[in-house]
């Protein structure tokens, strides 16, 4: 990329206040940029809040992909499925899910991971920089991670999907452990799992209490954050933006899957669909050693001070629609079954979040059509991962008037 020497804007405004939208604020305030940030509710009170958490290199991919179609229609009238998508009459959802399908294509997933492996490479360095800039927050090491199977059998996948990461040059760290020495590996895991895939090098974080330090941070260098502030319009005039009755030099679109709005009005056709996670708290006799993942039943367990957070589930249905009490009792007869000690039956923290995807897989980050709007979001399932990352390299193109390579397959306007 091309370095310039142009001036950074004086003032930017960010929409979200969640893990994208405050490391771009974050990274702005780097460059020297003013920042006021505002949220329709609050800091972390959207996909931001429930996340699992992990921060995971070697799990990080595109969500279309060839095995979503061998359940997809199954799935569609299953509300106990980790993948639901409700019978709907939404023409808008029914174009965004003929455009998933048509991207659930081996070639088109290699494509995507290509253009998704630049954020990838960058997404742990960034929280470094967040860390080592004032952020209070800390990653934990996820040593190991623990991908857990009834049969061997059953991981077959995930093995040949690390088989095709490593000859595309992305390495994985594992081991396998069977019988007995899978079950020891870690203690809460149910008898019946006879195979675990130990992961290394791996981390994860409590995405509310990370965030919120961000959010002290933005505040400590003279950054504002207005809650409780919903955008329904910007006005653009001359060589500023108009947000909330007040003129900024640029605004970030970073509020999740509530963005199509605001982003259609740049020039953004891609359709942010909210793809719907649930999670819940509970005790456990015993914490497990790191985060455990069961890849066949979509279902992963963190622990996070003296509790776990179960959480899983992928639900394409509106932004807006209530919580459905049935894809928490999917999580809790999972979680009975593959579990040792979890007090299912005295839940907290019961939550549905919106995660914002693209049909592609990749997320939207850059300039609009008006050079004066950017946009920050539908990162999926990976928005806590790659947030850090993509605010650091968005804030680098607003202040330089430069894109970063990296971000070339991300372009909004693709």
């Amino acid at each position: 990329m091309t370095r310039s020497t142009r001036k950074p804007p004086g003032r930017v405004a960010v929409i979200g206040a969640g893990m994208v939208g405050l490391s771009t604020a974050w990274f702005l305030q780097e460059a020297g940029v003013e920042v006021t940030v505002l949220d329709r509710s609050g800091v972390a009170a959207g996909s931001s809040w429930g996340n699992a958490g992990w921060l995971t290199s070697s799990l990080a991919a595109p969500l279309p992909e060839p095995a979503v179609l061998k359940y997809g229609i199954r799935a569609m009238f299953s509300p106990s499925s980790p993948l639901y998508i409700p019978p709907t009459a939404d023409p808008r959802m029914l174009k965004w899910l003929a455009q998933f399908a048509r991207n659930c294509t081996s070639s088109r997933r290699d494509k995507a991971m290509q253009g998704m492996l630049p954020l990838i490479e960058g997404a742990l360095p960034a929280f470094d920089a967040l860390e080592n800039g004032g952020v209070t927050a800390r990653t934990q090491s996820a040593d190991p991670l623990t991908a857990a199977f009834r049969t061997a059998q059953d991981s077959k996948g995930l093995l040949e999907e690390f088989a095709h990461l490593r000859a595309t040059g992305r390495p994985v760290d594992f081991e396998i452990l069977d019988g007995a020495e899978a079950g020891n590996s870690e203690p809460v895991l149910a008898d019946e799992i006879t195979r675990v895939v130990r992961l290394h090098g791996e981390r994860f974080i409590d995405p509310a209490q990370y965030v919120r330090a961000i959010a002290d941070s933005v505040r400590a260098r003279g950054g504002l954050i207005v809650e409780r502030a919903e955008v329904h319009a910007i006005h653009r005039a001359g060589a500023s933006v108009t947000v909330a009755g007040e003129d900024y030099d640029a605004v970030v679109l970073a509020h999740g899957a509530w963005i199509n709005r605001l982003a259609r009005q740049t020039g953004v056709r891609q359709i942010v669909q909210a793809g719907r996670g649930y999670s819940f708290t509970v005790k456990m006799d015993q914490l497990p050693k790191g985060p455990v993942y069961f890849t066949q039943q979509k279902l992963v367990c963190t622990p996070l001070g003296d509790r776990a957070r179960i959480a899983g589930t992928m639900e394409f249905r509106d932004v807006s629609a209530p919580k459905d009490p049935r894809r928490i009792q999917s999580l809790v007869a999972q979680a009975r079954t593959l579990l040792r000690g979890a007090h299912l039956d005295d839940r907290q923290d019961e939550w549905v979040g919106a995660r914002p995807c693209t049909a592609d897989g990749l997320p939207l980050i850059g300039a609009g059509s008006d050079s004066r709007v950017y946009v920050a979001g539908g990162h999926g399932m990976w928005g806590i991962f790659l947030g850090p990352v993509s605010g650091r390299l968005l804030a680098e193109q607003i202040a330089t008037g430069q894109r970063p390579e990296a971000l070339r397959a991300v372009d909004p306007l693709r």
